[in-house]
């Protein structure tokens, strides 16, 4: 192994493997550096030596990448700033909140409780969160319309702490800490859960990668509605508190390139980088701020690393002879985490003691003074100047690695330790120590009264240090977090607009993507509704037919378009423009929903309505980013995501990834998500309308959720709408689309989507062939049907003795007679939601099986979910009722082949979209 190579995650080895030909004018060049850094100062000394880097490249002098520095601060103390605050009133609040976090989540472990929680994270981050709270996080009162903190979701006890100090939570609310129900007005969420504490947690975070993730694309958003002349946002600032462990999601790092690309210098994140994960140490034979720092410099973010508090300043100026930096650079983050564990004197032996030299710069200190040399992220002065570099920062985003301990304070059983992430309580002597530790003015008698219920500590409303806080809190816009819904509501779309939708395609074939993409457009061409649509869409404009969109509504992009398009002299020519309505992705279907949280959640960070409309792949929604969606519904997301390209067997030549049996199922776990499969475009037009009502109407109970529509490629001729629709039974999942037209015995065909068609042909069939009377139902949502069904159901359940109410399903089939066939391009667990609702016999053909490529025709006969599959499906079932010929099943069998694939004939060939 090469020495770059043994060095590579330490520093960027630079001279390592280059001789060195002349030692001695090498040593007078490093002296001279060092006499302009000593008279003229770090600055100074800085732009020299970019200088000359500049000069080297235009020289042809090749001078790789630093991708990695020393480990020693970004911001040398010579220029750090003055201090703003009150340092001893900060101080003594910080300890009160790092007291009161500890004891709620200690409390909260106490006998016949036991709902745990987390006391490290925040013990080791709180000077992170303080400097920023006193200095720096702007509340939605100030001018500039406040800033958009996304926290670390484990340090959650420490928000909850801070809102006690202010008087917006008592101690009722603390003790009801991961009791939601049980302690119901006075609850605490485990974390920041925007749905259970709709006025205090704006983002959800804890998912791991969701919140470094989420936090880009609503720096991006902000610049969207400033870009499109929505809202000046010109003065917010987004911050994302993050840990090093989880930067390994790649979510977390994996879109780094769009805040770099878009220069979204309104962007901060924190790395809380106290080298440990949940079980163990993050890079025990590494060192992560060093893997951070090249990452995020590579991907062309401006890097502050944090890494030594103030108690180092001196001995590093004494560091003539570098012995000490070579030292910080080669030790290994495991070892980082076993000196928290150990004592002064450890550090003394195993760390300074590497050298005479290092040894030797210690050698006046006690053990006690070495244990005080604290990490750069538990001094306020070294992460205030980093904040302020950081928001002073033009032209990129800004990451701040700050070197913590995990635990700090907590005393020896918990700082550094592996399973710190996982203790919950503490024993009365590590209570009484970490008293001692804060100074908190608690008797051992008050201690030892209950261990298990340690009093919390507020000096009082009237106290210097609370007046302090509050008054900064005031200065800086009210308190954070806070989620508010202050947005007025948004004039919708009139008739006109849905009149695309009710005509139909007339003669020509129209699939029911290209449907929706006629309705979206005109409901962009709204006067007043328009501009409040978000289109959203992944590398697949294209497949969905929204090309069409490129030249009037633009591709979002902040620098404009500044390169002669190859495609400029076409209709459809590809635009970009700061003012674009289209957010375009990219190959990028995990931004894409973070895209849709932030757009679909402006209504209350920025008071400002958005209508994200997403749409991607069926395949490439639920399945690949179900957790961005669940977290969109946490935050309370409004908006319409489109599956296109839905079916198992609808998209034909594209095989296993591509095909979609599931998505309604996936679709169905979420609570906040309506799905439906719509068969027509009249279909589509009611259920938008719908949903724009519920959402964005003022007037539904629970607008906070979120539409998702199946939609295929497919081409069919679009019927017209028929008159006298059941427009309810459209919106609530199910309605009559063609009674049957001949007399004899009856049987029920339920579809939906796609397989609509299919059934339509069954019922012809089995009235010419088999003399087979059939009705056909649409069923738009078997998802909400079923959902009504559970309804009805709990309210029998929890009201005894009253006439139970009929689900909506129950109540449209009540005077349909005869066996059911339900038929989908999904999964039989699709129709069969409304199995149990229906006394009526049922049977489901579903496509229970990886997809594949080849024919519709062909696919749809494999899986016996074809029209003559229906047509059997239901003589077999009136066969043993004794309604047809015994011997009618095996005879239509045998006349469709229904085992030879190449017989089958349900669908057509063609459709792009």
């Amino acid at each position: 192994m090469s020495v770059g190579e043994e060095t590579s995650h330490i520093l960027s080895g630079l001279t390592n493997q280059l001789p060195d030909r002349d030692p001695d004018e090498t040593a007078e060049w490093i002296e001279s550096l060092d006499s302009l850094i000593e008279e003229r100062g770090t600055a100074r000394a800085q732009y020299i030596m970019r200088s000359l880097l500049q000069r080297a490249g235009s020289q042809s002098v090749g001078v790789p990448m630093v991708t990695t520095t020393d480990f020693v601060n970004t911001i040398p103390a010579d220029q750090e700033p003055e201090f703003p605050g009150n340092e001893e009133f900060e101080r003594r609040y910080r300890a009160y909140m790092r007291w009161n976090a500890a004891i709620m989540v200690h409390r909260a472990q106490r006998p016949g409780i036991g709902v745990g929680g987390h006391i490290s994270t925040y013990a080791g981050a709180a000077t992170l969160y303080e400097v920023g709270f006193n200095h720096f996080f702007r509340g939605k009162d100030h001018p500039g319309g406040g800033d958009q903190v996304f926290f670390q979701g484990h340090a959650s006890p420490g928000m909850y702490a801070r809102a006690f100090m202010e008087g917006r939570l008592s101690e009722e609310d603390l003790d009801g800490f991961r009791q939601e129900k049980s302690r119901e007005g006075h609850a605490l969420s485990s974390y920041p859960h925007p749905r259970m504490m709709p006025e205090f947690w704006e983002f959800p975070t804890v998912s791991m990668g969701i919140g470094p993730m989420n936090a880009i694309y609503q720096a991006q958003t902000n610049r969207y509605l400033h870009n499109r002349g929505i809202k000046d946002t010109s003065d917010q600032h987004v911050w994302a508190f993050l840990g090093d462990g989880e930067m390994d999601e790649p979510e977390s790092r994996g879109l780094l390139q769009l805040a770099a690309n878009e220069n979204l210098d309104n962007l901060t994140f924190v790395v809380n980088c106290n080298l440990q994960r949940l079980d163990g140490p993050v890079r025990g034979n590494g060192k992560i701020i060093q893997e951070l720092e090249a990452f995020f410099r590579g991907a062309g973010w401006n890097v502050i690393k944090v890494i030594w508090g103030r108690e180092w300043d001196s001995l590093l100026a004494r560091d003539d002879n570098n012995q000490l930096v070579k030292i910080m650079n080669e030790t290994l983050d495991g070892d980082y985490q076993t000196y928290k564990a150990e004592s002064g004197g450890f550090v003394r032996e195993h760390f300074f003691g590497k050298t005479p030299e290092t040894k030797e710069l210690v050698a006046d200190y006690s053990d006690e003074q070495i244990w005080n040399l604290k990490r750069g992220g538990h001094d306020y002065w070294k992460v205030y100047a980093a904040y302020k570099a950081a928001t002073e920062f033009k032209g990129k985003p800004t990451v701040v690695l700050a070197m913590t301990v995990k635990g700090y304070g907590l005393g020896p059983h918990f700082e550094g330790r592996n399973a710190t992430h996982q203790m919950k309580k503490m024993t009365l002597q590590d209570l009484k120590d970490f008293r001692d530790h804060l100074r908190i003015p608690i008797t051992d008698e008050q201690l030892e009264a209950d261990p298990y219920q340690p009093p919390y500590y507020h000096p009082g409303q009237d106290a210097p240090e609370i007046q302090y806080m509050m008054q900064r809190r005031k200065e800086l816009g009210g308190f954070l977090p806070e989620r508010r819904d202050p947005h007025e509501g948004i004039a919708l779309p009139d008739d006109k607009s849905f009149e695309v939708a009710k005509r139909g395609s007339g003669k020509q074939q129209a699939a029911t993507t290209m449907a929706f993409v006629r309705l979206l457009k005109d409901l962009m061409r709204d006067k007043e509704f328009g501009r409040r649509v978000v289109p959203i869409v992944p590398d697949e404009a294209r497949t969905f037919g929204m090309d069409a969109f490129f030249p009037t509504a633009k591709i979002y992009n902040p620098k404009g378009q500044n390169y002669l398009s190859v495609d400029r002299d076409l209709v459809l020519a590809y635009k970009e423009s700061p003012a674009g309505q289209i957010l375009h992705a990219g190959i990028n279907e995990a931004g894409s929903i973070a895209a849709f949280t932030a757009a679909g959640t402006s209504y209350a960070t920025h008071g400002e309505t958005l209508v994200p409309i997403y749409v991607f792949y069926s395949m490439f929604g639920f399945q690949r980013t179900g957790d961005g969606i669940w977290a969109a519904a946490d935050q309370m997301a409004r908006g319409f995501i489109i599956g296109a390209t839905a079916g198992r067997t609808t998209l034909t030549g594209e095989g296993t990834q591509h095909a979609d049996g599931h998505s309604p199922i996936l679709a169905s776990t979420n609570p906040a998500v309506v799905a439906y499969d719509p068969a027509y475009g009249y279909e589509i037009g009611h259920i938008v309308k719908s949903g724009l009502e519920r959402m964005y109407g003022g007037k539904h109970p629970n607008p906070n959720v979120m539409y998702y529509l199946t939609v295929y490629n497919e081409p069919i001729v679009q019927p017209a709408e028929p008159e006298e629709l059941d427009v309810e039974g459209v919106v609530r999942g199910i309605y009559l689309l063609a009674p049957a037209k001949i007399d004899g015995p009856r049987t029920q065909l339920l579809a939906s989507g796609v397989s609509v068609p299919w059934a339509l042909e069954a019922q012809q069939i089995l009235a010419e062939e088999w003399g087979v009377s059939a009705d056909v139902w649409s069923v738009t949502s078997w998802n909400e049907l079923r959902r009504d069904g559970l309804a009805a159901e709990e309210e029998a359940f929890l009201n005894p003795g009253q006439e139970p109410r009929q689900p909506f399903v129950t109540q449209q089939l009540a005077g349909a007679t005869g066996p059911i066939v339900a038929v989908t391009d999904y999964m039989k667990a699709v129709p069969d939601q409304i199995r149990q609702f229906l006394p009526n016999e049922f049977a489901t053909l579903g496509a229970d099986d990886f997809g594949f490529a080849d024919t519709r025709a062909a696919a749809r006969r494999y899986f016996h979910i074809d029209s003559h599959s229906v047509v059997v499906r239901a003589l077999q079932m009136l066969a043993r009722r004794g309604e047809v010929d015994a011997d009618a099943p095996r005879q239509a069998f045998d006349r469709y082949r229904l085992n030879d694939v190449n017989a089958g004939s349900t669908g057509n060939a063609g459709g792009e979209s």
